[in-house]
């Protein structure tokens, strides 16, 4: 097709629901993406953070090519050996407990506020969220998400959720009443502007919660799966949580979404009670374990480990020369850099010039390549990116 026909086969067929850049995507390997016309970009902003290990990693695309000829779908009152295996993998990575699987991150919400209000016995059911948060787009996710620019047009969202400022342990126990069920949070807020919980902060959290009865949800959809340079976030802090959400770079392109339960959850939820149609199915859990393979076997934490530091410092020498920048956060290759100036040309000149990363909040580049990332790319898009800002200046 040319680039003509798709889009306007966009314009003709498809909801605008997204703000779309004129690129057609074709193909991709690692952190290089190509689109129709042979254009090359370095992407470090891969799929939103669904492409962690990179596109089309050989060990996730064997996994399919593997899978593809024998079984795609069966239904969840069958079993298939992928699923186990999968569920079996991510708790041994993460914490004693069962799997729910599901097929988006927004899912992996939907299930965990539904299974606090199964825990919640129907005497409690609300549930504490943190302003700048973003957990999804669905009716429930989106009540529980901290931003009202996302929130507006679909009143009245359903009840039973309170937002309280970020990192603010107080606003959480003042709160606090005798409905209250549970609290959702993530440990570096993505869609909010690479916000990172502090590790005081969530130690008390922590230990309100078991002192309260009060399950802690811990939404590590963005920050799962190696991001941060732990496998899961919540283990930089030094906690075990009740619950977890994970989608994004769980399934390496594929849509797959999950929740990691403490059995005290999971042995409440009985057959009928919840479900997924194409959740956990033979294609994506094999994807995923291709995943949990490619970022154990070629050692991609330990390479966060390094490049993450590494980026975070080519970045402060940015921020030493550019007035314009006001701050530079992160955790493992989950950075933010904060700007005296809307970001969006800056944005576009990095798209221009090859490189795509992202603006959230109007003002905060926010920069996430794959686990992968090598020293020379992580040089070459702060060349890009230091010319951006450079043009951005002299404006």
């Amino acid at each position: 097709m040319k680039k003509k026909e798709v889009f306007q086969n966009y314009e003709n067929f498809i909801f605008t629901t997204y703000g779309k850049l004129p690129l057609v995507l074709v193909k991709g390997k690692g952190s290089v993406i190509t689109d129709i016309d042979g254009k090359k970009y370095l992407d470090f902003f891969p799929g939103w953070g669904v492409s962690n290990v990179g596109h089309c990693h050989p060990k996730v695309m064997s996994a399919v090519r593997d899978q593809i000829d024998k079984l795609i779908h069966v239904p969840n009152n069958f079993f298939h050996p992928n699923q186990g295996r999968l569920a079996a993998e991510i708790v041994r990575n993460a914490f004693n407990g069962k799997v729910f699987f599901c097929n988006s991150g927004a899912e992996a919400i939907e299930a965990a506020i539904k299974f606090s209000r199964i825990y919640g016995a129907g005497k409690r059911f609300e549930i504490i969220t943190t302003e700048t948060s973003f957990h999804g787009r669905t009716m429930g996710a989106l009540a529980a998400t901290g931003q009202a620019k996302y929130q507006e047009g679909f009143a009245p969202l359903p009840g039973g959720f309170k937002t309280v400022p970020f990192n603010d342990f107080k606003a959480i126990k003042d709160a606090v009443t005798d409905k209250t069920v549970a609290v959702l949070l993530e440990l570096v807020q993505g869609e909010g502007g690479i916000n990172i919980a502090s590790k005081e902060y969530i130690k008390q959290l922590r230990q309100f919660c078991l002192e309260k009865d009060i399950l802690l949800i811990i939404d590590e959809v963005q920050t799962g799966l190696g991001r941060t340079g732990e496998m899961f976030a919540y283990k930089h802090y030094n906690i075990d949580p009740d619950m977890i959400t994970l989608a994004k770079g769980l399934g390496g392109g594929l849509p797959i979404g999950a929740v990691v339960a403490k059995d005290k959850i999971s042995c409440l939820l009985k057959p009928g009670m919840h479900g997924s149609t194409f959740g956990g199915s033979p294609l994506v859990t094999k994807a995923a374990l291709g995943v949990f393979k490619a970022i154990q076997q070629d050692k991609m934490l330990a390479n966060v480990k390094v490049m993450g530091p590494y980026l975070m410092d080519k970045l402060d020498e940015l921020k030493k020369k550019y007035k314009i920048i006001k701050d530079v956060r992160g955790l493992g290759l989950m950075i933010g850099v904060e700007l005296a100036i809307e970001g969006k040309m800056i944005f576009e000149d990095c798209l221009a010039n090859g490189l795509i990363i992202n603006c959230t909040q109007g003002k905060v580049l926010r920069i996430m390549p794959a686990l992968n990332v090598t020293r020379k790319e992580i040089n070459k898009a702060i060349f890009i990116l230091n010319k951006a800002i450079e043009k951005a200046t002299a404006v």
